[in-house]
């Protein structure tokens, strides 16, 4: 907006350094003529970058730019007779109170069924801190980073939906992944409505954007991003990230963009532990109505040590099928459902299957693997089986010495460290090993 005309010098008002350099780089030719014919070719244009937080002490001093030479000026051109360009927006835009509904959050994210363990303390108390009062903590970006299936997507949805439910102000919330970030700003170019694509953006109180890992190589479109979250967050807007790795690792990435990620707090989420994955199966559980044997709960913790997705997945098949076959869900059910899971998904081998394979060879009964004997015809097998789990499969040492008469993680080392070993001096050892480990290659 026009702000004050001294002499041959007009100064405009801008709300960021983005909009004077948006300016700059699509309508410098019409300002130009413009103050041709308002003032004449001695004018000089002044941009006033303003962030507007209601207060004078975020005004900064005027940045003059000098436009009568600039190369794009081109005098044979009537300003006064061009057409009117139409914008066109690859989104409805509508008044703000409408775009309120259109958060594209999903409800069923909150911090409530949001289980808590010592893996993810620090995101969810940030996120939760973040969620009580946005952009106000100095967690401002708050980004979350881990592995799939650890409940990233979860933790951030659970702020924005935290937010639209508490907050007085009726903030604009947005959650959207980067993937369609991207796309939105690729048909914004396309439909030469980029300006309608940053103005929607700019209006956005809580900005939450899913996987910015997908960001890395896209130059033009992290060049558009780092504009908008430099003016969200100047404009002391709350902006929150996820991504499958920390900000150091992110290849691909611009410095300036990367060094911005780093400005607030990176929480991660680690695998959960036994714990609360067993917490995780019981909320599940009650969830659904269901009550089973704590038994059958402590097998499926310590069989799925890999993230809390798939421990889902799990329960929910167990709990239809047991709804469809009209059986109780017992021990023998829980196997028989996770090691049709386990081998659908060709990603880990069952613990069971190596306890099967390796008593068939030795031909010894599992009950005597998890029995107390030390009997070396016993104790060879079991610490091989122990061996293969560990190699084999993600579990736990706790888990692995679960599977066999819960036996502590020291018992596991001794028996990994026995095998490799006796591999060493053995050639029947490692012949036998060798042998197991194929038997499971041809799975």
């Amino acid at each position: 907006m026009p702000y004050k005309l001294s002499g041959k010098k007009l100064i405009i008002q801008v709300p960021s350094q983005f909009f004077y350099e948006w300016l700059e780089d699509n309508y410098v030719e019409l300002l130009r003529k413009a103050l041709d014919y308002s003032i004449g070719p001695d004018g000089q244009l002044e941009y006033s970058i303003v962030v507007d937080r209601g207060d004078k002490a975020n005004n900064r001093p005027p940045k003059s730019v000098n436009t009568a030479n600039n190369k794009l000026q081109d005098p044979k051109k009537n300003f006064y007779n061009q057409e009117p360009k139409k914008v066109t927006s690859p989104f409805e835009m509508r008044d703000l109170n409408a775009l309120q509904n259109d958060s594209f959050l999903n409800r069923s994210y909150s911090f409530d069924n949001f289980i808590e363990g010592d893996c993810n303390r620090l995101a969810r108390a940030a996120s939760y801190a973040v969620a009580e009062k946005p952009s106000v903590t100095s967690f401002n970006p708050l980004m979350i980073y881990g592995g799939v299936g650890l409940g990233k997507t979860h933790l951030v949805q659970a702020i924005g939906n935290f937010i639209k439910n508490n907050s007085q102000s009726e903030k604009f919330v947005l959650y959207v992944s980067s993937e369609k970030f991207t796309s939105q700003f690729i048909n914004s170019i396309k439909n030469n409505s980029l300006q309608d694509f940053m103005s929607f953006y700019m209006q956005v109180d809580v900005l939450i954007i899913d996987d910015v890992q997908f960001l890395s190589g896209k130059e033009k479109t992290q060049e558009t991003f780092f504009h908008i979250f430099n003016h969200l967050h100047q404009s002391g807007k709350q902006i929150v990230m996820t991504s499958d790795r920390p900000p150091r690792d992110l290849d691909g990435m611009e410095d300036r963009l990367l060094s911005r990620f780093k400005w607030g707090l990176t929480a991660d989420l680690q695998n959960p532990d036994l714990e609360t994955r067993i917490a995780i199966i019981q909320k599940k559980l009650q969830t659904e109505g269901v009550d089973i044997d704590f038994e059958v709960i402590e097998y499926l913790a310590h069989s799925i040590d890999s993230n809390v997705r798939e421990l889902e997945g799990v329960m929910i098949s167990l709990i239809a099928q047991a709804s469809l076959t009209q059986k109780v869900i017992d021990l023998e059910l829980a196997k028989r459902t996770l090691n049709h899971i386990v081998t659908e998904s060709a990603k880990e081998i069952n613990i069971d299957s190596i306890i099967s394979v390796v008593t068939e060879h030795f031909q010894v009964r599992i009950a005597d693997l998890k029995s107390k004997s030390r009997l070396r015809s016993i104790v060879i097998p079991r610490q091989t089986a122990m061996y293969l789990a560990k190699e084999l499969t993600n579990l736990s040492l706790k888990s692995i010495g679960y599977h066999f008469g819960g036996r502590d993680h020291s018992t596991v080392i001794h028996a990994i460290q026995t095998i490799n070993d006796l591999m060493d001096i053995d050639k029947e050892m490692n012949s036998t090993v060798t042998k197991l480990r194929h038997k499971f290659k041809k799975k």
